[in-house]
């Protein structure tokens, strides 16, 4: 089943790229007593992720953090190293990007997908979140193929 708003989000360890290697980070360390948008994506480096998703959360992201927002966090099951060079490649300075390179946090919250068809494996779905201490507040996920309720615009209306 997957997560839904009221829940706390489970423990996991995931990766980002500090000093030129994978560093672990838990989800306690990027959720607990803060508030946090999670924005996930299929792919790094894939159209819709790179020619939208990311690019609006890069260009709002002094407007999301103006609504008190701590920190905004793009997920992907995808490693450390493919986030590091995505965000680079984006000028994501201002966003914490993170591998979920085993897929095990996505699984844990049952947002997997299928990308088997795509040659993808198992991925992440289409989803943000807002996140008040390790608690989802606010839960967005999109249907197959699409790409509206968590764009980072939408996702700042709804702060």
């Amino acid at each position: 089943m997957a997560i839904q708003e009221g829940d706390k989000l489970p423990e996991a360890t995931l990766h980002t790229m500090q000093d030129g290697k994978p560093t672990p980070v838990t989800t306690a360390d990027l959720f607990n007593g803060k508030k946090v948008v999670l924005f996930a994506v299929p792919g790094a480096f894939t159209p819709t992720c790179s020619q939208a998703h990311l690019p609006g959360y890069v260009v709002n992201a002094d407007a999301i953090k103006g609504k008190g927002v701590d920190s905004i966090v793009c997920l992907s099951v995808n490693d450390a190293f493919v986030m590091g060079a995505w965000g680079d490649s984006a000028n994501a300075e201002a966003l914490q990007m993170v591998g979920d390179g085993n897929g095990d946090f996505t699984r844990a919250i049952g947002l997997e997908m299928d990308g088997s068809g795509f040659g993808l494996g198992t991925r992440s779905q289409r989803y943000a979140m807002v996140v008040d201490d390790g608690t989802v507040t606010k839960l967005a996920v999109e249907a197959p193929g699409q790409f509206e309720v968590s764009a980072a615009e939408a996702i700042l209306a709804s702060l």
